[in-house]
């Protein structure tokens, strides 16, 4: 028997709106708590930190080496977390099409 693709499809939307929906809908005040309030600020950093991570130990080293240190160099810069992910994300990109040519 194959999957239905539009369940798996369906599930997935239901999913994403429930994570983004709860919060808005479980707290109604504004949050106070200054530590509650650092570590919401810093949650999206620790993603794209896991994200670039685990992109330079499985892609190749070099392509993903290129796209950790543009990040880094970008964010120093004090860019916005999305000139970030998209900087690293071009600099991966170029520098695996780079190496198809050489290769």
């Amino acid at each position: 028997m194959k999957p239905n693709i539009y369940l798996y499809i369906l599930v997935m939307a239901g999913v994403t709106y429930l994570i983004r929906m709860l919060p808005l809908v479980l707290f109604k005040r504004e949050i106070t708590s200054p530590f509650v309030k650092s570590f919401l600020y810093y949650v999206p950093y620790a993603c794209l930190r896991m994200v670039l991570i685990t992109m330079c130990l499985l892609l190749w080293i070099i392509s993903g080496a290129a796209g950790l240190i543009v990040a880094l160099i970008v964010a120093y810069r004090e860019k916005s977390l999305l000139t970030v992910a998209l900087f690293a994300c071009a600099a991966v990109f170029i520098v695996e099409r780079i190496m198809e040519f050489i290769m």
